[in-house]
């Protein structure tokens, strides 16, 4: 199968170092073959340039013309209903999971890993 996600116009990727960790960004301009010029109009990300390794590239592209300003950016993104895809979507979904578990305390774990063990308990019985 061949590659699917290019370094290209339009293509919205998500943070994964820095200040922005976690953030959904548009690729706006490719500066070389390292960088790119990204904007989060309704991320609260603003215009800049960002190195390639530490961005993931997304299956989810907008069409906007080739350096437009933040106004474009943030219509175009409003116009393709961005946000609800990416809350569907499995990767969104995992980070979220694991936002949840980093956030629990000791009780929290506790009750979660007796809630898997009567879940066991009710599964052999069944046998």
């Amino acid at each position: 199968m061949p590659f699917q996600r290019f370094v290209q116009t339009g293509r919205i990727a998500k943070c994964s170092a820095g200040p922005l960790k976690g953030r959904l960004v548009a690729i706006v301009d490719v500066v070389d073959q390292n960088r790119v010029l990204v904007d989060g109009p309704l991320t609260g990300v603003p215009r800049q340039e960002c190195r390639l390794n530490n961005l993931h590239l997304t299956k989810y592209r907008i069409k906007f013309p080739y350096t437009a300003p933040t106004r474009i950016v943030r219509k175009a993104w409003q116009e393709s209903d961005l946000k609800s895809q990416w809350k569907v979507s499995s990767w969104s979904q995992k980070a979220q999971n694991i936002c949840k578990r980093s956030q629990l305390n000791d009780f929290d774990r506790f009750k979660c890993v007796d809630n898997c063990v009567q879940c066991i308990k009710e599964t052999n019985q069944g046998r």
